[in-house]
């Protein structure tokens, strides 16, 4: 003879089993809802006034072909991501259910907490996207134009959400649930949109705290003096506090040290790729091969001391 449960058991699991649906329905909605999503049309406009004013004052030169290359890019990343967005927001889920603490959604110090790790977590994933060339090869998609106006913030890799999401796993495991963080990182993403323009100059006291369109341009350089800096999303601060801050002293050149000058699409999400291939045939020992995977995009290598930079991006 089975005992019958108490009724408050199953009063509590269905409660349980009610939430944790809620939670996944509102991953669901923010995953393939994102905010970046739903902000295309807006983005859209914003890219038209722009070409506008460009062309209406010619001041500067506006490359069409670059621009809907970018647009082109920024569908084919939103198409993939949607399709990446299935296996990540399951581990993301996960993770999160082994967090020892679960931050509630219903405080707003929770919310504040995670705009600032959510931040901080951007500012290393975007740097090591410099550092590391297997992370790199992702990244120059973003890089690749040698334009510099709202289009190319859409210019994105379609491929980046096969790894980019180990850097925000963490975040998951701290105790905020995955659609806290597809929202919070998206309104990430919207703030950085703005920033990709020469039409805004200097924003005075908040160039201090807040990555502006003069911090982005540099990052975005190709002088020397702008290598590799000014990796904030939101917040310089973290430029500043970890010496990968540089000011704007000069117009900047666009692209990449070695310009692609290809607006194929599909090469220019894996053209990287080829050259890290090539790189790791010229190295004769395993260490010189995985260097050419995880080494610096720059490095020179022991296996080969005269050869020039692996990959000159």
């Amino acid at each position: 003879m089975h005992r019958q449960k108490p009724k408050h058991t199953k009063l509590i699991r269905l409660l349980i089993s009610s939430h944790k649906h809620r939670s996944d329905s509102k991953l669901f909605l923010v995953e393939y809802l994102k905010p970046t999503v739903i902000a295309i049309p807006l983005f859209a406009v914003l890219i038209a006034v722009e070409a506008w004013l460009t062309t209406r004052d010619k001041q500067q030169e506006y490359d069409r072909k670059d621009a809907w290359a970018n647009i082109f890019l920024g569908f084919g990343s939103v198409s993939f991501g949607a399709l990446f967005g299935i296996f990540i927001g399951v581990i993301y889920t996960a993770v999160y259910e082994l967090a020892p603490y679960k931050f509630p959604a219903d405080a707003w110090w929770s919310w504040v907490l995670l705009f600032f790790i959510d931040d901080f977590a951007y500012y290393w994933f975007h740097r090591v996207s410099h550092e590391c060339r297997i992370f790199w090869n992702f990244h120059v998609v973003h890089h690749s134009s040698q334009s510099y106006n709202l289009s190319v913030a859409v210019r994105q890799s379609w491929f980046s959400g096969i790894l980019h999401w180990i850097f925000y796993l963490p975040i998951m495991l701290l105790g905020f649930a995955p659609w806290m963080f597809a929202l919070m990182h998206g309104f990430n993403l919207i703030y950085q949109f703005w920033i990709h323009t020469k039409l805004i100059d200097r924003l005075g006291p908040l160039e201090y705290i807040l990555n502006t369109p003069s911090h982005h341009r540099v990052h975005h350089g190709t002088n020397e003096k702008y290598l590799d800096k000014n990796y904030a999303g939101v917040l310089i601060i973290w430029d500043r506090m970890f010496g990968s801050f540089t000011e704007e002293k000069e117009e900047p050149d666009y692209g990449l040290i070695t310009q692609l000058k290809n607006n194929n699409l599909l090469w220019v999400n894996t053209h990287a790729w080829a050259e890290m291939w090539a790189a790791m045939r010229t190295q004769q020992t395993l260490a010189g091969k995985l260097r050419c995977v995880f080494g610096s995009p720059y490095m020179r290598h022991a296996d080969n001391k005269h050869s020039e930079p692996v990959l000159a991006d």
